[in-house]
């Protein structure tokens, strides 16, 4: 159907609507004039295209092309099709009659592509030329009225009526004009002589031939013309045809025949031998493509012939004799080429639209491909393929135009990118090929979450580590690229000991790293738990969680605590023993205690006493001072003892405590209320009594508790976090016995030598790496 644009008959709209999957073709036609200044509207592409100025925004319409330069643009606000670049009809398509550029408006969401042809409209705007300024012809005096002469013909770059139309002879009374017109060359003019001419009257005429085009307003070319009068010849050589037509293959070898001439010349002697010459006529040139033997007049091949650059040759020849005044006769020889199957099909990408993102559908429009062949008949039919195994294929849109569209699954973490292989085969014999590689790049899309090697990480932290000490770096993958594996970690929130985890730890959102904000103190804290998220910077973000179980490990950082009634710091102790007293006479009981935990916690006792005083001994895990010996005359009757208490931390921490014994001459005059002077009775006390059943009730509750123990032990579960390992008893020369196990270690002391016993239990600090459950799936990471 037709259409007028702004009133203008140049605005021609055509449909031709073509079917195909995923594809929705309209053949639209305008045509513009050539050299239109920029911005120049061509056409309302959207109402022809039936969208709305708001579709044409949302659908991001884009003009493609296989030309170098953009000639083409859209108006978005006002849907127009605008001249983007000058347009030069004689450099798009020189010696062409009709010029079209084809151009494709692509529409996406969904895509959607439109063949668009526009006519470029030739304008007058090259004046006719001669290739010569001057052209000089040797005319005989004798030569009668009507003899005809060629004319060098004019070359305008324009088409249609702004060629050459005709042309103008200046004044003169010998010659005039013939203007003809054949189908090569269009317009063309022959010299025809009107009235004898006489040497000795005018040996030079000069003349002006001006060729004329059709244009308005017309431009012209002139040319100027000496004719030479001489004297000579009276008979012309005349040719067999005045048109010879021959054919010959496009492969014909160089040297090979092409067809001899005869032409005859009544006349004698010199004035009947003949020579053949070829005439060249504007930018034609048949000596480049063809020899002419002067003297036989065969013609053969003399450089390469292409029949998909030239399909014919239009020759013109002359036939000239040796007379003293030669006279000459022309022809004409038409030369058809013979196509052969000579040209592969080319291939050509006119958009190629990548990358393409990994999740494309299918039937998404990767590229487009134009297939084209120079020769002719089936020798110019192509089919195209892809070829190997591809997750694409072509889809035939109109004639020779393809569309490359997905036609499978993309998954760039596997294949980033493909090389796709465009084969293409004519239907000539034997048929050629060609192929094109196509690259196209698969994008990123965010569709792999982040990966911890890990599902669970154990770390362990002394206690009293400074404040901002790194305790830990966290790490994850992700397979995607760029934003889509830029990860960020965060704590999720946690409360342990009713703080929040944010205010215990901060964790540095780029590269993992778990900083302390506080101090940490195994007596009040010993292992807690939290979660870090590791999230991608992919729209939308995807995330994983890693359980991070923090367990601190005890340092020996507490002084060992001397318990009342010795525990007034500064103080000076004094006990009171009869000067009657056995040996191993209970003097006083030193107790302590460690904030800490296992062997941290493992007190012993010692006297610090000046030299040669072996008077009293200190149990060395009960704390209890006695006398080693009876008094004797020479002992002195005060002993300042300094009480030395020791853990068993590295490095080593104690405290003292100083006790002036006494001793007195009776027992009457002992005072003290902690502690009672050992009496040998005849009869079993009550406090005998008393003492050893709780002897006897510690030793069953130990070996009943570390009966249990070891069952549960011998049951426990894999997964569990707190049971890690067997228990162990461990004696000591003193008497006494350690029970510990993987998380917690206890330390019994039992005395024997006195009348009171004491069960002195010390909890332990964790166990080394190498006793914990699970390690195969579980994570460790020491400050």
């Amino acid at each position: 159907r037709t259409a007028q644009r702004n009133n203008s008959p140049r605005y021609m709209l055509t449909y031709i609507v073509l079917l195909g999957f995923h594809w929705e073709s309209a053949s639209i036609s305008y045509s513009i004039n050539e050299e239109a200044n920029k911005g120049t509207v061509v056409g309302n592409i959207a109402n022809d295209l039936h969208l709305s100025i708001q579709e044409l925004e949302t659908r991001d319409l884009q003009i493609v092309s296989s030309n170098r330069k953009k000639y083409f643009d859209v108006d978005l606000r006002r849907g127009s099709l605008v001249v983007n670049d000058r347009i030069d009809r004689e450099e798009l398509c020189p010696n062409t009659a009709q010029c079209l550029l084809r151009i494709q408006a692509v529409l996406n969401n969904p895509m959607v592509v439109h063949r668009i042809e526009v006519r470029v409209v030739d304008i007058n705007d090259n004046s006719p030329e001669f290739i010569e300024k001057y052209y000089s012809l040797n005319i005989s005096e004798s030569v009668s009225p009507g003899d005809r002469y060629f004319l060098p013909i004019a070359e305008d770059a324009d088409i249609g009526i702004n060629t050459v139309k005709s042309y103008k002879l200046s004044q003169n009374e010998h010659f005039s004009l013939d203007v003809q017109s054949d189908r090569e060359h269009g317009v063309f003019a022959e010299l025809v002589l009107n009235k004898a001419l006489d040497r000795e009257k005018q040996p030079i005429i000069r003349l002006n031939l001006t060729a004329v085009d059709g244009g308005k307003p017309a431009r012209s070319g002139t040319l100027q013309l000496n004719v030479n009068v001489i004297d000579a010849n009276d008979n012309t050589p005349t040719f067999s045809k005045s048109l010879y037509k021959v054919r010959v293959s496009e492969n014909a070898a160089s040297g090979e025949t092409v067809i001899k001439l005869n032409a005859t010349d009544l006349d004698e002697g010199i004035n009947s031998k003949l020579s053949y010459y070829f005439i060249k006529r504007g930018n034609s040139d048949p000596s480049n493509i063809f020899v002419l033997n002067q003297e036989t007049g065969e013609i053969t091949v003399k450089a390469e012939l292409d029949y998909e650059e030239t399909s014919a040759y239009e020759v013109r020849v002359q036939a000239m004799d040796q007379g003293p005044v030669p006279r000459s006769a022309h022809a004409k020889v038409l030369i058809e080429i013979i196509d052969v199957n000579d040209n592969a099909p080319e291939i050509s990408v006119t958009s190629l639209m990548t990358p393409v993102k990994e999740d494309a559908d299918i039937g998404t429009i990767v590229a487009l491909v134009t297939v084209s062949d120079k020769d002719g008949g089936n020798n110019g039919v192509t089919n195209s393929i892809v070829v190997g195994s591809v997750p694409f294929k072509l889809k035939s849109n109109y004639k020779n135009d393809y569309s490359l569209v997905v036609d499978g699954p993309l998954d760039r973490e596997n294949i980033s990118f493909y090389n796709v292989t465009i084969k293409a085969t004519d239907e000539g014999s034997p048929p050629l090929s060609s192929i094109r590689v196509i690259t196209v790049e698969v994008s990123d899309v965010n569709d792999n979450a982040p990966h911890f090697m890990e599902p669970v990480i154990n770390v362990f932290v002394k206690e009293n580590s400074p404040t901002g000490s790194i305790i830990c770096k966290i790490s994850a993958m992700d397979p995607d690229l760029q934003s889509n594996a830029r990860l960020s970690y965060s704590l999720l929130d946690s409360v342990p000991r009713n703080n929040p985890i944010s205010s215990v730890l901060n964790i540095n959102s780029e590269t993992g790293e778990i900083v302390s904000l506080q101090s940490f103190n195994f007596e009040e804290l010993k292992t807690f738990q939290f979660k870090v998220q590791a999230t991608d910077s992919g729209v939308p973000p995807l995330s994983s969680n890693v359980t991070v179980n923090v367990l601190v490990l005890d340092e020996n950082d507490n002084v060992p605590t001397i318990l009342a009634p010795y525990s007034e710091h500064g103080s000076v102790n004094s006990e009171n023993i009869p000067y009657s007293a056995e040996a191993g006479y209970f003097v006083a009981k030193i107790r302590a205690v460690d904030a800490d935990s296992g062997y941290n916690a493992l007190l012993s006792y010692h006297l610090s006493e000046p030299k040669g005083n072996n008077l009293f001994r200190i149990g060395t895990s009960t704390g209890e001072i006695r006398t080693k010996r009876r008094m004797s005359d020479n002992d002195l009757k005060t002993h300042p003892l300094v009480v030395l208490v020791s853990d068993n931390g590295e490095p080593s921490l104690s405290a003292t405590v100083s006790i002036d014994v006494v001793v007195v001459e009776s027992t009457a005059d002992i005072q003290t209320p902690f502690r009672h002077v050992p009496v040998k009775e005849d009869s079993f006390s009550d406090l005998n009594l008393y003492l050893l059943i709780a002897i006897v009730s510690v030793s069953v509750i130990f070996l009943l508790s570390l009966i249990s123990l070891i069952a549960v032990r011998c049951h426990r579960t894999d997964g569990s976090f707190s049971r890690y390992s067997a228990p162990m008893i461990t004696t000591h020369p003193d008497g006494s016995w350690s029970y510990s196990k993987s998380t917690q270690q206890y330390d019994v002391c039992f005395s024997s030598d006195t009348l009171k016993s004491d069960v002195v239990v010390f909890p332990g600090p964790f166990p080394p790496v190498d006793t914990l459950p699970n390690k195969d799936k579980v994570g460790y990471a020491w400050l």
